[in-house]
């Protein structure tokens, strides 16, 4: 057992309780995180004259070395330690002697693990947004060669009113533009460092917590030492938002497998993004946006975990905060895995627009501007909702859409009707007309996916 503690204790730590008090198996995941913060307090600590120059070389070449090793797999991380920072920390000594041991100055693990829980999400933020600025310029993409592919907008899962795959993929567009605002948010509001806090109470050692701030890129540090260690909100912020992230992509998936069925049939899902049966020849499953959907459950409980953890605990550090790091990692990693598959299942998709387009005639999805052109003959618009009610009727009984029965047909609901109402009622000019901001007419979706383009091309915010 290598520990950072013992002179207190007689007797040796039970083996099941060490497993059961160890990290080692989980927290080995921020080891670059733990040893860049080392880097900078000693840096520190020699800016301030705790450290000799000498010391602070030799350790900054230790780190590095113990760095190097492990990401070159010269050197293993075990469970010999009891967390990464023991494991770092032991490594040292062995490498360069007694100067190792003044690794630890002015510092507790409670302020270390807060800070190097912080690196790692702050990196996580930035590889999210990433991930989630190639769905958007995927999405954007689909959108800028789809303006005028017509297809069914759907309320209650039942075909509402005709619209553009362009405009259906805009509005998840919004959805993930929504979402990368919220990590830019929360990176904002993380970006403070705990370091120098100590156990909870600060440290009589003249550190400059601002210069450690500085170099491991920070606003600055945390105000409150209490608070430095012992709370995790960005986390619970964090993992609500990859909550919304997956609630996004669940919904998405779920419009993608029922676009994917034989009765609906509107995309065909590349074979490198499908899976077959193994007995039922004629398969071809969309297993990725199914698994992108139950690994929805598995981000949820995530945030569920660590609120419930959290809930109860006083001021200040209680080890109860050790489980945020296990299901963070997990949801972290879902996450931008679930991203990726899903920006390359959509960038390879076959969207089948014939199929789209019949299915928006046959499901009536005209039948609301339908009444309107009879208001503009002077209808009252309940007793055109009622006629093109009973001319829908008619239309499913003889299994046509309103736009193929002829004037004669037409005339016998109502005697409104005249020849101009097959180009008022046609797709294009249902939804071309709609000219409102938002709506998703070709001309309004353009300035649309021209405004994602310069958003998309703005620099990164981190």
């Amino acid at each position: 057992m290598a520990q950072l503690w013992g002179g207190r204790f007689t007797k040796e730590t039970d083996q099941l309780v060490y497993n059961f008090n160890a990290s080692i198996s989980f927290d080995q995941k921020f080891f670059r995180e733990d040893i860049e913060g080392s880097i900078a307090h000693v840096v520190m600590l020699e800016k301030q004259g705790i450290l000799t120059s000498e010391e602070k070389d030799a350790i900054v070449k230790g780190l590095t070395g113990i760095r190097e090793d492990v990401e070159n797999g010269k050197l293993e991380i075990t469970s010999e330690y009891e967390d990464i920072h023991s494991f770092v920390e032991a490594n040292l000594i062995d490498r360069i002697g007694d100067a190792g041991k003044k690794l630890h100055t002015g510092r507790s693990r409670n302020d270390q693990v807060a800070l190097d829980m912080k690196l790692y999400v702050r990196n996580q933020i930035v590889e999210i947004d990433n991930e989630l600025k190639e769905l958007l310029i995927t999405l954007n993409r689909i959108m800028k060669e789809n303006l005028h592919t017509y297809m069914p907008g759907f309320t209650h899962l039942q075909k509402a009113q005709p619209i553009t795959l362009a405009h259906h993929m805009g509005a998840y567009f919004e959805m993930f533009k929504r979402d990368r605002s919220r990590m830019k948010d929360i990176y904002a509001r993380l970006n403070f460092c705990p370091l120098g806090s100590g156990a909870l109470a600060g440290t009589t050692y003249p550190l400059d917590r601002f210069y450690s701030a500085y170099l491991l890129g920070f606003e600055g540090p945390t105000n409150n030492s209490m608070d430095s260690v012992a709370d995790r909100d960005y986390i619970i912020e964090l993992l609500s938002a990859l909550s919304t992230v997956m609630m996004h992509l669940s919904r998405f998936s779920e419009e993608v497998i029922i676009w994917n069925s034989n009765e609906y049939g509107f995309v065909e899902i590349d074979d490198a993004y499908s899976t077959g049966s193994s007995i039922m020849p004629q398969k071809k499953n969309p297993d990725i946006a199914e698994l992108v959907r139950g690994k929805t459950g598995r981000v949820y409980g995530a945030l569920v975990s660590i609120l419930t953890t959290m809930k109860g605990l006083p001021l200040a550090y209680n080890k109860d905060m050790q489980e945020d790091k296990e299901l963070t990692f997990d949801a972290i990693d879902t996450v931008k895995g679930c991203i990726a598959l899903f920006n390359g299942m959509m960038a390879t998709m076959k969207f089948r627009n014939e199929r789209m387009e019949t299915s928006a005639m046959m499901g009536f999805t005209n039948a609301t501007d339908a009444a309107d052109y009879l208001v503009k003959k002077g209808v009252p618009f309940r007793d055109a909702h009622g006629i093109i009610g009973r001319l829908v009727l008619y239309c499913i009984d003889k299994n046509t859409s309103i736009d193929a029965l002829s004037i004669e047909e037409l005339k016998n609901i109502s005697p409104v009707f005249e020849e101009d109402v097959y180009k008022e009622i046609s797709l294009e000019t249902c939804v071309e007309k709609r000219l409102t901001h938002g709506a998703p007419s070709a001309l309004i979706m353009r300035r649309q996916v021209e405004d994602n383009e310069k958003y998309l091309n703005e620099g990164d915010w981190n």
